[in-house]
């Protein structure tokens, strides 16, 4: 049998993002960069570009300044500001760091579904409960790493592609009660696990699927099996 990780994917996501790293970018002076690593942009001005935070950093007056990814966009959303943009490309950043965890967490659920399919409620109790302490020596590293944006992006990618909230495939999974205490966990760390995924509605999630389709089509993630299934609903 095929056993799934996906259990820990969600018992350790919502209980150790609680203490997950802040949502910024690192910054430093040009000069502290290596100089050979520095650029030249068009209009003649110096930067160090800084692969893994995906952005430009420049320096006025002394000060460094970051400027983020531009990105190849298809449904662009109307920006009302600057930081309206800066959110939308800081949200890109951060779709790329979770996005090969929420492929694995996907297709883990998937498979833990059609494995439990012929159990009964005991036998599925012992499933999920033997494979726990397995899951959580895989998985914790990388979830004790993402900041608590990736982890509203995590949850949003879920609920797209399952048509369910992360609460809802926690009850599933684990039962009502712990659903509910994970709950409380995920809302201490400002992630509600009961928010459904709605473009229409929400600002954030108009961006993450502005975001998702830009990247699909432009190739630089590659869509999950049934990505094409969702609809954004008015």
């Amino acid at each position: 049998m095929n056993f799934s990780k996906i259990i820990c994917l969600f018992i350790f996501f919502f209980g150790v993002s609680v203490f997950g790293q802040q949502d910024t970018i690192v910054a430093k002076p040009l000069n502290q960069y290596p100089p050979e690593s520095l650029k030249v942009d068009e209009f003649g001005n110096k930067y160090y570009y800084d692969e893994q935070q995906k952005v430009k950093i420049y320096e006025v007056n002394g000060e460094p300044v970051v400027v983020l990814d531009e990105l190849v966009l298809v449904n662009k959303p109307r920006f009302n500001n600057q930081l309206d943009k800066n959110y939308y490309y800081f949200l890109n950043k951060k779709l790329y760091r979770v996005y090969p965890l929420f492929v694995t967490a996907l297709q883990q659920y998937r498979d833990i579904q059609k494995d439990m399919n012929d159990m009964d409620s005991k036998a599925k109790r012992k499933f999920v409960r033997e494979r726990q302490n397995m899951l959580a020596d895989q998985y914790e590293k990388q979830l004790r790493d993402l900041t608590t944006t990736e982890g509203q992006v995590f949850a949003k990618l879920m609920n797209r592609a399952t048509g369910k909230n992360v609460y809802e495939i926690i009850k599933e999974l684990r039962g009502g009660w712990s659903a509910f205490w994970w709950n409380v966990k995920g809302k201490m760390a400002d992630i509600d696990l009961k928010e459904q995924y709605d473009p229409h509605k929400n600002r954030t999630d108009e961006f993450v699927e502005s975001l998702l389709q830009s990247n699909w089509n432009s190739g630089y993630l590659k869509p999950y099996p049934g990505a094409s299934d969702f609809k954004v609903k008015k």
